[in-house]
């Protein structure tokens, strides 16, 4: 599950995007303080940070700034601020994302998504389902059923790997589509394709599947 540190001082604001981010399978961790989030940031992994400019103690451009100078992790913008020298700086020091507010809550998880691609980060890691079913293995990129390795297409593997970063939660194909870099198609049918590939190479009945489920009008998750 992708995890993102925010900085954002507007706490009305930072809920309401937390719980809306929390229903598309991202975690959102959110500091009112600048310097507290600095700390926090030392001693936790995030996979994005998203940040507001206008903060107590500290400017968030010079949060930014002093970020990039220890930590590559990838810096979104957010803020009502809309001095075009403040964008300037915030691509200088190294942010890579501008979003004004007012926005849409959709769209700055299309950003966040776009930029996830970017940096190539996809919410996989190892892991292991119940008595061992499925095994995924994000370093060499392996994943076992029942104790058999899978020959999988890369598409196949992003796609396990996201039903599997959270058993029993429910993937639109939206979702799907925004995380697997190797779906390019807007053609959701494709995705029902690779599901039914995936399928078949677990030996499942398409018709009655027991651990790559589709729930109808809303998308697909994985029984384990």
């Amino acid at each position: 599950m992708i995890k993102i540190i925010m900085i954002e001082d507007d706490e009305e604001l930072a809920e309401i995007l937390s719980e809306f981010l929390n229903h598309n399978n991202i975690e959102v961790v959110n500091y009112t303080d600048s310097l507290e989030a600095i700390k926090a940031l030392k001693k936790n992994q995030f996979d994005l940070m998203l940040l507001d400019l206008t903060l107590p103690n500290m400017d968030g451009l010079e949060v930014c700034k002093q970020i990039t100078t220890y930590n590559n992790i990838p810096i979104i913008i957010s803020s009502a601020r809309s001095d075009t020298q403040d964008k300037i700086d915030a691509l200088e020091y190294g942010a890579d994302d501008y979003l004004p507010k007012p926005y849409d809550p959709k769209e700055l998880l299309a950003r966040i998504n776009s930029v996830l691609r970017r940096y190539n980060i996809i919410p996989t890691q190892s892991m292991t389902g119940n008595s061992n079913m499925f095994i995924i293995d994000k370093d060499s990129m392996n994943v076992f059923f029942k104790g058999k390795r899978l020959e999988l297409t890369r598409a196949e593997f992003e796609i396990i790997s996201l039903l599997m970063s959270k058993p029993g939660f429910i993937f639109s194909r939206e979702n799907i589509a925004e995380y697997c870099n190797s779906i390019t198609s807007k053609d959701f049918k494709s995705i029902d394709v690779i599901i039914g590939r995936l399928r078949n190479k677990i030996c499942e009945d398409n018709k009655n599947p027991k651990y790559i489920l589709s729930v109808r009008g809303r998308g697909y998750k994985i029984n384990i």
